[in-house]
């Protein structure tokens, strides 16, 4: 019998990762998983023949604890499994914004704790998997998370205090080629293209794109200007993107995830407020820490409501109001 692992929540993720495990040539029997529903649970006893079990009994069970459940739940997690973790046993967490700190403080002194961020790739074993070393960790432990990880893709070791940025940059990633795919199949229909053709047409186009950037070797400027010609469809396609702000768009979009991913590691959300009325004698420009009810870029028009993480205060001395 090898090592067993227990995943603690069959989500998206937990399951992925549980199929990725058997694929790889793991055995059922040394995998334990846990599923709050009964039906889930004999979906995934009959889907995998692996063993079911509550948390608490999984993790008696299992050397290696998976814990893939929702951010919001996992401080519930742990307070039910903590009485059955002994310093021995390795704690891998795939969920964002969860810092090995505040999963020490809720098991045995000395647990090692491993944090990781992979993303929905895994569902085709093309994961990127950032892995980060808590405070008790060793090499022999991360090494140990990374045979979990890399049968379903790459893995990658990144300083704990990167993981935020690691969440917005590739853990949610796939979401942001998902939107792009979808906007351009858009435009092919707008161009007068079936929509099975403009799809067909873009999916594959972004999977070679994709293979060129991986084996190439070459920087994306380069692959971008090998297709640009000067005064070519091209350059006009890119003018247009730079004229509406994309670049611009994009970096503000993976702060904003950032900030979310920094949110749930406090415990909280964009739950302080700002009242459009009070707020409107001095407009924000704290980019690093509001959100706009509608699009911005570095200050915000006069009354625009606005959120901050819970428990700030607005930096431009507006009073703050209810829960959004």
């Amino acid at each position: 019998m090898g090592e067993r692992i227990a995943v603690l929540g069959t989500g998206t993720m937990g399951e992925a990762l549980l199929s990725g495990m058997l694929r790889a040539g793991a055995s059922p029997g040394d995998v334990v998983v846990t599923a709050r529903r009964p039906e889930r649970a004999d979906e995934l006893r009959e889907r995998y023949a692996v063993q079911l079990a509550t948390p608490a009994e999984a993790a008696d069970a299992a050397e290696t604890l998976i814990l893939a459940v929702k951010p919001q739940d996992m401080g519930a997690l742990l307070d039910e499994v903590a009485p059955h973790v002994p310093p021995d046993r390795l704690v891998v967490s795939v969920a964002a914004g969860i810092t090995t700190s505040f999963i020490q403080s809720r098991l045995a002194p000395g647990t090692p704790v491993v944090r990781v961020m992979s993303n929905t790739p895994v569902l085709v074993d093309e994961a990127m998997s950032a892995i980060s070393a808590g405070a008790h960790a060793t090499e022999e432990h991360l090494a140990r998370t990374e045979a979990v990880f890399t049968p379903v893709g790459k893995t990658i070791r990144v300083p704990e205090s990167q993981q935020d940025a690691v969440t917005a940059l590739s853990g949610s990633g796939p979401a942001y080629f998902f939107y792009l795919v979808e906007a351009m199949t858009d435009a092919g229909i707008l161009l007068g293209l079936p929509r099975q053709v403009a799809h067909d047409l873009i999916v594959q186009t972004a999977i070679g794109a994709a293979v060129m950037l991986r084996d190439s070797g070459k920087h994306p400027v380069m692959l971008r200007e090998a297709v640009t010609s000067p005064a070519g469809t091209t350059i006009n396609a890119i003018r247009e993107l730079e004229n509406h702000g994309v670049r611009a768009a994009m970096l503000a979009a993976l702060e904003a995830a950032r900030d979310r991913g920094r949110a749930l590691a406090a415990g909280g959300g964009w739950r302080t407020r700002c009242s459009p009325w009070t707020c409107r004698s001095r407009p924000c420009s704290s980019t690093s820490t509001a959100r706009w009810s509608t699009p911005s870029t570095s200050t915000s028009p006069r009354g625009r409501r606005h959120w901050h993480p819970a428990g700030s205060r607005c930096p431009s001395g507006g009073s703050t109001g209810g829960s959004g």
